[in-house]
């Protein structure tokens, strides 16, 4: 049995003709075949690749290399630049023809042409606005030309005669701190403030023609020698790199204060009055002995030397003076600032004692657990530099305390050479804690006093015992037939305790 279909099939359209009416569809025989929907795909010819040159791969191998590679030019618009050049050299047969070899690469071109940019004001784009809001002087007429040419002043009768000019700002916009100023003052009466300042209704083109001066001068300066200009009329502002100041100061003394403007050569002291300074200021120290007033002077003293771009074997002796008396007050401040000085001193040969401040630097090191630049110290250090008696001593210090020889520490503390001792003096006190620790593990249950001043680099037992009571062992000193003994089984903890903290903060003001 067989039954009607439920729909009608139409065939699909195979061209552009305009479709038979219903009618005529529904006279066609009827089609139980399916028709494919779409077509079956052409097959797609691949374009045949070129074979570049090999002066061309070269050039772009050159151009993707690290070593070429410019700061400030993005991988993007270099690949943009280098098919540029590729295309114009093959649209004009010119790939044989071409040096590759010594053709700029496409990132040197961007800088160049970046920098051409910069320096041609012609290509400026706020120029091209200028000469566009450039009015011609007319006669009355707003099309009119007086001999063909073009004002530089603009008038107020000619804002009335443009006013499309108000309503385009230009494309880069510069504003004037005193102009802004002066908008936000309130007057009563506008016309009033116009009056005043002589600008009417054409202050804002007036502030425009300010602007294009402003620019033309300051385009002006870069390209011609600039004007003697009095102090008086010179602007607080200098340039940086304007070379040493030559003193005219005779006085010896003089305060320090810390320079917020261009030095001035009358209150500056020349080489020869320095050196008179540093005469009257050791004897001053030997004498008066008075820190305050010392370091005044020799950051002054410093300062001169500074500004003057003064690098000499004077200058060394300087700041090694200044490092010494520093390290005998305890001013690691000043102390520093004078070291990081004199490590570019010595590096130019000037002179001085090097050796002797690397000795310091080392125990400097040691003073504030500093193992990552005492690293660099050691690594920096020559042989023939090893073998100097307070190098080696500084050196046999950290050896010492690396290893927990408390002896061996104790007894180099005690023939310290130059001024190490002021700098061992910093933290001697906190590795006798480390040793009193050790002491009270070994020795038990007590430990003659005379054994602790002996071995902890002590001067007498009374200052040994004032130190034991300064950390809580004032109940652990006993008084017997044979001296006095510290109860080393009972004051462990006490000791360990006092180690942890003094370990745990270390002062390094001014650290280098």
């Amino acid at each position: 049995m067989s039954y009607a279909s439920a729909y009608t099939s139409v065939p699909a359209r195979k061209t552009f003709a305009r479709p038979p009416p219903f009618e005529a569809v529904q006279s066609l025989p009827v089609q139980h075949t399916m028709t494919p929907l779409t077509a079956p795909p052409t097959p797609k010819t691949e374009k045949p690749k070129r074979d570049w040159p090999l002066p061309v791969r070269q050039y772009v191998q050159r151009s993707f290399a690290a070593e070429n590679k410019i700061a400030g030019i993005e991988r993007e618009e270099m690949e943009t630049k280098l098919k540029q050049i590729i295309s114009e050299a093959a649209e004009s047969n010119n790939l044989m023809n071409i040096n590759w070899e010594l053709l700029q690469l496409p990132q040197q071109k961007l800088r160049n042409e970046r920098a051409s940019a910069l320096l041609s004001p012609a290509k400026l784009p706020w120029n091209d606005h200028f000469s566009t809001l450039t009015v011609k002087e007319t006669n009355g007429t707003s099309n009119g030309t007086s001999n063909g040419t073009i004002s530089k002043k603009r008038k107020s009768s000619d804002q009335a005669s443009a006013p499309f000019e108000r309503e385009s700002p230009p494309p880069l916009r510069v504003t004037n701190t005193m102009n802004v100023f002066e908008d936000r003052i309130s007057y009563a009466d506008k016309r009033q403030r116009n009056e005043a300042n002589g600008k009417g209704s054409s202050k804002s083109h007036t502030n425009l023609e300010k602007r294009k001066r402003r620019f033309e001068d300051g385009h002006s300066r870069l390209h011609s020698p600039q004007p003697f200009v009095s102090p008086k009329e010179a602007s607080p502002i200098r340039d940086v790199d304007q070379g040493p100041v030559v003193g005219r100061s005779q006085e010896l003394e003089k305060k320090y204060f810390r320079l917020t403007s261009a030095p001035n050569p009358d209150t500056v002291r020349p080489l020869a009055v320095l050196e008179n300074t540093l005469e009257h200021l050791k004897k001053k120290w030997k004498k008066e002995n008075n820190y305050s007033y010392i370091c005044d002077q020799f950051k002054s003293l410093r300062q001169d030397l500074t500004v003057q771009h003064i690098k000499s074997e004077f200058t060394v002796n300087v700041y090694e003076i200044h490092a010494r008396i520093a390290l005998e007050k305890g001013d690691l401040g000043e102390y520093n600032q004078c070291q990081t000085q004199l490590r570019a001193l010595y590096a130019q040969k000037l002179g001085g004692h090097p050796t002797e401040f690397k000795a310091y630097r080392i125990l400097y090191f040691i003073h504030t657990c500093n193992r990552t630049d005492m690293n660099d110290v050691l690594a920096d250090l020559t042989p023939a530099e090893k073998k100097e008696p307070a190098v080696k001593h500084a050196l046999d210090a950290r050896s010492a305390l690396a290893l927990g020889n408390f002896h061996k520490f104790f007894q180099l503390y005690l023939e310290t050479p130059n001024m190490g001792a002021y700098l061992m003096d910093m933290f001697v006190g906190r590795e006798r804690l480390a040793a009193l620790s050790n002491i009270c593990r070994s020795y038990k249950p007590d430990v003659k006093l005379r054994f602790i001043t002996e071995e902890l680099g002590f001067e007498s037992d009374e200052e040994s015992a004032r130190f034991l009571c300064d950390h809580g062992a004032q109940g652990f000193l006993e008084e017997r037939q044979d001296g006095v003994r510290l109860l080393a089984g009972k004051v462990g903890n006490t000791f360990e305790t006092a180690k942890a903290a003094a370990f745990r903060k270390v002062d390094i003001k001014g650290q280098i």
